[in-house]
């Protein structure tokens, strides 16, 4: 009996980042699917790298998303280090970023939270919310 293959990570990326900046734009998955001429089930698939996203279809989200196709591929997993770049001390990568921003609540939090003018207050906001989920260290 075949057994179901898991996604491959790279995909998995890929499709995380046309969440994230799908979200950015407040687009729906209908409307983008609309754009491409297929179903929001498709573009939910590509979300979470259960199925491959093609060049020529990449090259057409990237133009309705408005971002260069090198984009999707940013802070991808397996990318080696270029000379110059952190190497060995270089954290995980920011994942846990597009894991936050491709959340309703971190895209709501991090909209509202660039409005604010003031820094005094900005920086109370990060205090607060430290503070919230128990974090003393930085």
């Amino acid at each position: 009996m075949a057994s179901k293959k898991s996604p491959n990570p790279i995909d998995i990326h890929v499709g995380s980042r046309v969440r994230l900046r799908r979200m950015m734009l407040g687009m729906s998955q209908e409307k983008l699917g609309e754009h491409l001429g297929i179903t929001f089930q498709q573009i939910q698939k590509y979300e979470k790298g259960t199925n491959r996203i093609g060049a020529s279809r990449l090259q057409a989200i990237a133009r309705v998303l408005s971002v260069p196709v090198a984009f999707f591929f940013e802070d991808a997993p397996g990318n080696a280090p270029v000379a110059g770049d952190q190497g060995f001390d270089e954290p995980q990568s920011a994942s846990y970023v597009v894991d936050f921003l491709s959340s309703s609540e971190g895209l709501s939090l991090n909209k509202a939270f660039i409005r604010i003018k003031d820094a005094k207050q900005r920086r109370k906001v990060v205090e607060l919310v430290k503070a919230m989920a128990g974090d003393e260290e930085e």
